[in-house]
């Protein structure tokens, strides 16, 4: 017994520790890939992103491609608004410069700005860019493309589908490509259409590129900060190695930039750079084939990925197309789900996706009941309990018998002075004979212990849980509990539940450090998302009454035992 209770000691404590360094180091500020300017002097100009993408396109026999470093001619870039009911967007022929997110904001504040992804602040800076490479000529994301009306507010209608801004650029060859981008109602996914015409006399040849690049927050390291606690980098799904990321700090191997391994001719994949809660990601046309890549600028603290092709050849009076949806906003399962294979994944749990994702699935069933995030958990410790009542069952059973011979194994203890190997082999007979089993109690606990640290990552990743309200003084509960009441509370539930604990074969000191254990998770659940410590306390509060219970129904109040 003496054993068993050290390695629950020891198990329990080696989990406090993974969890506060996974809370404190999961996210430090992004180091730079090369060295960077002690200073940036006044009026830095806005960063800008990487040149055209140079990786290999798939291409046929014996032709190329040729890289421009501008348009020849090109016209300043037209900017247009471009909204549904959840995205606010701010787009040129080439680049999505700004989009806002009109549902969640940056803080509980009615007056709190709305969450932006993609921006032109310096510090902050992220966008996404489209364009193409020919050597006959064609649009990139220095210029080329023109809006084909003059309107540059473009909203969703009452009682529309979609909403749509159209773009143009046309070549001196006759060539024409015209992109479309349009939003549907309720949806985050841009999808961007380009149809290429070719009216001249010669074929053209050319390859789309799309990309993503962003200087990523430089977040002060702090286990208050939940912006701290998720992944960020990029990220990326093929057929043949499914989901795949990389954090910003792993991008250079070296000087250089690390390549993404199996990343050539990838057909129905994408590419994301993700962060906490929300992220934006690339969904190339299924069936045509892109190269993925990462790049870094040190200079510019930039970080990009992108995905390059496929090439086409476009003959003299025929035409192609090729499309792609741009995923701007929040990790909702159901609607990632919809967008690609794998692209679920975004919403990531880590090593725990087995059990976070079923989680995640049962929480929001209980909260389509409750309407609320934190009774739902609740009932969610309601349904391990009843699914766990039969082991638990046992473990308190047997806790109630060893209580009832609590004073007959002191006299053992006592008979057998020092000899402990003889007191642990009368106190096994003792057991065997009675019919106690010590261990009962393990099993219901290291189950526990997985579903607790899955439910951790669902706290924290779960956009629906988000500034998500209890009652009273919880209104967010993936933030720590600004009064310390559910810690203390729980620190009061373990502490009586120990006092219940029958404490048979323990030595003083050890006992000691049982008695220390309620305030080291006290303070440890001090600064865990006050959700994980809701679900807690209400385990332990269900577990303190079932305990005493099973005590009153098994223990037998006289002190009958003898030795």
């Amino acid at each position: 017994m003496t054993q068993l209770r050290t390695f629950l000691i020891l198990a329990w404590l080696m989990v406090a520790t993974i969890l506060w360094m996974k809370w404190t180091e999961e996210k430090q500020p992004q180091p730079v890939v090369a060295a960077q300017p002690t200073a940036q002097p006044q009026g830095m100009p806005v960063p800008t992103a990487a040149p055209v993408p140079t990786a290999t396109v798939p291409a046929a026999p014996g032709q190329t491609s040729a890289m421009p470093t501008a348009v020849a001619g090109a016209q300043p870039q037209v900017r247009i608004t471009l909204s549904n009911d959840v995205l606010r967007l701010v787009v040129d022929g080439a680049s999505v410069r700004r989009a806002e997110l009109l549902n969640y904001r940056t803080s509980r504040a009615e007056d709190a700005p709305l969450v932006r992804l993609f921006d032109e602040d310096p510090k902050n800076f992220y966008v996404a860019q489209s364009g193409w490479v020919s050597g006959q000529g064609a649009p990139n994301h220095n210029g080329g493309f023109v809006p084909e009306d003059s309107a540059t507010t473009l909203a969703l209608a009452d009682g529309a589908k979609d909403v749509s801004a159209r773009f143009v650029w046309n070549g001196a060859g006759g060539v024409t490509i015209r992109r479309t981008y349009t939003l549907a109602r309720g949806q985050y996914a841009l999808k961007v259409r380009d149809e290429i015409v070719n009216r001249g006399t010669t074929p053209w040849t050319g390859h789309v590129y799309r990309y993503l690049s962003r200087v990523p927050h430089d977040y002060h390291r702090s286990m208050f900060n939940p912006e701290t606690f998720a992944f960020s980098g990029g990220a990326w799904y093929t057929p043949e190695e499914k989901y795949q990321k990389r954090p910003y700090d792993d991008f250079m191997d070296g000087d250089k930039v690390d390549p993404i391994e199996k990343g050539t001719n990838v057909e129905g994949g994408w590419i994301a750079l993700l962060q906490h809660y929300f992220f934006t990601g690339w969904i190339p046309q299924a069936d045509q084939k892109a190269n993925y890549a990462l790049s870094a600028d040190g200079a510019q603290s930039l970080f990009g990925i992108s995905a390059t092709g496929p090439q086409f050849t476009v003959a003299p009076n025929t035409q192609a197309s090729t499309e792609a949806k741009l995923w701007i906003g929040p990790k909702l399962p159901d609607q990632l789900a919809q967008q690609a294979p794998g692209f679920e994944r975004t919403l990531d749990y880590g090593i725990f996706t087995v059990l976070a994702e079923p989680i995640h699935w049962l929480l929001a069933q209980l909260h389509k009941v409750t309407h609320n995030w934190g009774w739902a958990i609740v009932l969610l410790v309601l349904l391990i309990k009843l699914a766990l009542y039969p082991l638990s069952a046992a473990q308190y059973k047997s806790m109630a018998k060893m209580r009832k011979f609590q004073p007959r194994i002191q006299q053992l203890k006592e008979r057998y002075g020092d000899d402990k190997q003889k007191f642990q082999t009368a106190m096994l007979e003792l057991y065997k004979k009675e019919k106690i089993n010590p261990a009962g109690g393990c099993l219901p606990i290291l189950i526990q212990m997985p579903v607790f640290l899955a439910l951790y990552w669902v706290l924290i990743e779960s956009v629906e849980l988000r500034q998500a309200p209890w009652m009273l003084w919880i209104q967010d509960l993936t933030a720590r509990d600004p009064f310390f009441i559910l810690p203390i509370l729980n620190m009061a539930v373990m502490w009586y539940t120990q006092k219940l604990t029958p404490m048979v074969g323990v030595d003083p000191i050890q006992q000691r450090m049982f008695q220390f254990m309620p305030l080291i998770f006290g303070v440890m659940f001090a600064f865990f998302p006050a959700g994980l410590v809701l679900y807690w306390v209400t385990n332990g509060a269900l577990g303190m009454v079932q305990q005493v219970w099973m005590m009153r129904r098994f223990g037998d109040k006289s002190d009958t035992a003898k030795a």
